[in-house]
């Protein structure tokens, strides 16, 4: 008898297929997104503007933490992917074991390193006083936490190969809802600090890792832990196609020390608090594009193993038109709703740190008429295996773009410059995605 995966990626109908993997991540990410704004409700009312700018400075070295076990996570949910759709299950299962062991090993000594050399970090980002203080705080926390939270997303990436997208939904709810009732509790009911926010974040994924590992632990899924080694050249290949989302993550928070090096010389920490508000309601759409994006990549990779190459373009299109319109709807939400969402975040009495965040969300609301392109298509890529293309487009498209458009309009539009300037990454990006894309010769099986 076939397996699930089987069935459902090879024989389910595309646009079904399409909704039963993205639907359970989407709303994954909305939770997680509400989650987000939860977080910055409670920092930026309870805690303060400081607290909010210092969470922002703090994010760029949480992301960069998560990179490495990004790379061989990505990497690694592709080539187990395809070795599933090849039917080789055995070198799956080893492939799977080494990198969660690889992954462990890595969130330990990034525990370790940014405990330590995070406070020259954010003095060279321009970081000082009270900011300076909240943002070693906030990291410090998520670096204590390392060994049990950078895994969780490598799990849940896992857990979607092997057909469980309904476990992972409920799995990420739970850890959301988990996390926004510490949040409360720790930050409102007992007025704790920053380190709070930070702890109650790290409680959560850590009860979601345990959570991710239970199926695997009870063999109830595809993929097995086992004993073994896999060669070198095929780590070295996972590790090659991962570092698109590795060198994405560097670049983009590389990218965001400059924009809060620019923001905090053109306004101060008042403009780095807009721009977290901006960034705390945008990562809602962003988490929910960025899921359904990610939910395809398990079954595009599976059928492109399996040289199921219609099927592949099939999936693919579906993505794309749901995309489109998905944005659409979010860039009318972002561009006309900040007189009622951005009094969420910041007290009435701060008058001056409410319109500027309202108006800086009205500019960076175009950016979505573009950037599902590259979004959709940097997946694409990165499913079929296709390394050097997706560490082009990630390089342009998180940073050298990016960085251009700061050069271009920042020093004639000053902070709306850096509203609008994901626009013109967008459009950049967008157009060196659909040439990356549509130049793939594919092997004819």
């Amino acid at each position: 008898m076939e397996d699930n995966n089987s069935l459902k990626f090879e024989r389910l109908n595309p646009t079904k297929l399409f909704f039963k993997c993205s639907v359970p991540a989407m709303l994954s990410m909305l939770f997680s997104g509400i989650y987000s704004i939860a977080d910055g409700i409670f920092v930026g009312h309870f805690i303060g503007a400081d607290a909010l700018a210092a969470v922002n400075l703090a994010m760029p070295l949480i992301m960069i933490s998560f990179a490495l076990s990004d790379m061989v996570a990505v990497g690694s949910s592709v080539q187990i992917a395809m070795l599933l759709g090849e039917k080789e299950n055995d070198e799956a299962n080893r492939t799977f074991s080494v990198c969660v062991k690889v992954i462990v090993a890595i969130s330990v000594a990034v525990g370790v390193f940014f405990f330590f050399v995070t406070k020259p970090i954010l003095v060279l980002m321009g970081a000082e006083g009270q900011a300076l203080q909240l943002s070693l705080e906030y990291i410090r926390v998520f670096a204590v936490f390392a060994p049990v939270t950078i895994i969780y997303f490598a799990l849940d990436n896992y857990l979607r190969i092997c057909g469980r997208q309904n476990y992972s939904m409920i799995m990420n709810i739970a850890t959301a809802v988990l996390n926004i009732l510490l949040d409360f509790l720790l930050i409102v009911v007992w007025e704790q600090g920053i380190w709070a926010a930070a702890f109650a974040s790290c409680i959560s994924i850590a009860v979601g890792t345990l959570t991710a590992l239970v199926p695997f632990f009870r063999k109830s899924v595809e993929l097995r832990f086992v004993r073994g080694t896999i060669p070198k050249h095929s780590f070295f290949k996972l590790v090659a196609n991962g570092a698109s989302e590795f060198f994405a993550n560097i670049a983009g928070s590389v990218f965001m020390f400059i924009l809060n090096i620019v923001l905090l010389a053109i306004g101060g920490a008042t403009a780095v608090a807009a721009m977290s508000v901006v960034m705390y309601v945008e990562s809602v759409m962003g988490m929910v594009l960025f899921g359904m994006c990610d939910s395809m990549q398990p079954p595009i990779s599976y059928c492109y193993g399996a040289g199921l190459q219609k099927r592949v373009f099939a999936l693919e299109k579906r993505v794309l038109v749901a995309a489109a319109a998905f944005s659409i709807a979010a860039f009318l939400f972002l561009r006309f709703s900040g007189e009622w969402v951005v009094p969420l975040f910041v007290k009435a009495e701060d008058t001056e740190l409410m319109e500027l965040s309202i108006h800086a969300m009205s500019l960076y609301a175009f950016s979505y008429l573009v950037n599902w392109v590259d979004g959709c298509l940097s997946m694409y890529l990165t499913a079929l295996g296709q390394a050097a293309r997706s560490f082009i487009l990630s390089m342009l498209g998180t940073l050298g773009f990016p960085l251009l458009g700061l050069a271009v309009l920042v020093p004639t539009l000053g902070i709306d410059g850096v509203c609008l300037m994901p626009l013109m990454a967008g459009i950049l990006s967008g157009a060196v995605a659909v040439v990356l894309a549509v130049t793939i010769k594919h092997p004819e099986k």
